[in-house]
């Protein structure tokens, strides 16, 4: 057993291993080779099968987890390339817990 708290945790580990490496059989090591445009690109895609997987009546459950998964990835991705750790994400989520979405939102 990892001695990571969680999974988003250990992946950011080996997504900031990526970032430095430059392996060429690493997708990741080659999304960071080709530049924020080629990440940016592929969170849009991800973004658009989620949605497209969430529009089907004929998908199930698991073709929406499975796409919501490539999208927290690709978006995982970016945050590494532009230096941000994904547990600041989660304590700007911690602070709006509570807090009505529409109250949070009036305050920015």
């Amino acid at each position: 057993m990892n001695d990571k708290n969680n999974v988003i945790e250990r992946l950011s580990d080996i997504i900031k291993d990526r970032k430095e490496s430059s392996d060429s059989s690493s997708y990741t090591s080659m999304l960071y080779s080709e530049g924020i445009q080629k990440i940016i690109s592929k969170i849009k895609e991800e973004s658009n099968e989620l949605i497209e997987a969430a529009l089907d009546d004929v998908k199930k459950d698991d073709a929406i987890i499975h796409e919501a998964a490539d999208l927290l990835f690709h978006v995982m991705v970016l945050l590494a390339y532009m230096g941000i750790d994904p547990s600041e994400i989660l304590r700007e989520l911690e602070k709006r817990e509570g807090i009505s979405g529409i109250e949070e939102k009036s305050k920015r």
